[in-house]
């Protein structure tokens, strides 16, 4: 760099700084990438589109009649259901005080081995009239999706007089 003029060398400096701030930022949506808890609902996760092997969110209700705690007085199992499927979990730990059946819930884990949504953290509605964003669209869309396989259904039986049903 000796025989550079004055502005070729902040030239050269204004370029070596970019490559710096853009190699940091790289940087840092990586780590946000690995770091992103994704959220998910019972029937996305039943149709496997939850990730594998990685954290992620599930959020619903928490089906009545589920829950079952173990004689550790920590462990409970529950299903949180988006009232068209049911997705079991496990969770060791003290649960929020406004933790009740059939109330919304929002549970941060993996789904392990055993098929059980092993939760880490599991939140629960504020008030009476709250229920997590998560959990309400959760509920939604099951019912925007029951609503149109029944619409479907219905059409197809007025397209077709014929009775062969079939579960899907």
């Amino acid at each position: 760099m000796g025989a550079m003029k004055p502005r070729q060398k902040k030239f050269v400096y204004i370029i070596i700084a970019l490559v710096a701030l853009g190699a940091a930022v790289g940087l840092v949506l990586y780590a946000l990438k690995n770091n992103v808890s994704l959220y998910f609902t019972p029937t996305q996760v039943y149709n496997k589109e939850a990730p594998q092997g990685r954290n992620f969110r599930i959020g619903g209700l928490v089906e009545v009649g589920s829950i079952k705690r173990q004689s550790d007085g920590l462990t409970v199992h529950f299903n949180v259901t988006d009232t068209t499927r049911s997705m079991p979990v496990i969770y060791k730990g003290i649960l929020p005080d406004l933790f009740k059946e059939g109330k919304g819930v929002v549970a941060q884990g993996k789904i392990e081995a055993d098929n059980l949504f092993h939760a880490e953290e599991v939140l629960a509605k504020h008030d009476e009239n709250y229920m997590a964003p998560e959990a309400a669209r959760a509920v939604e869309m099951a019912a925007k999706a029951r609503g149109a396989a029944s619409a479907v259904a219905a059409a197809s039986a007025v397209a077709s007089p014929v009775t062969d049903k079939k579960a899907y």
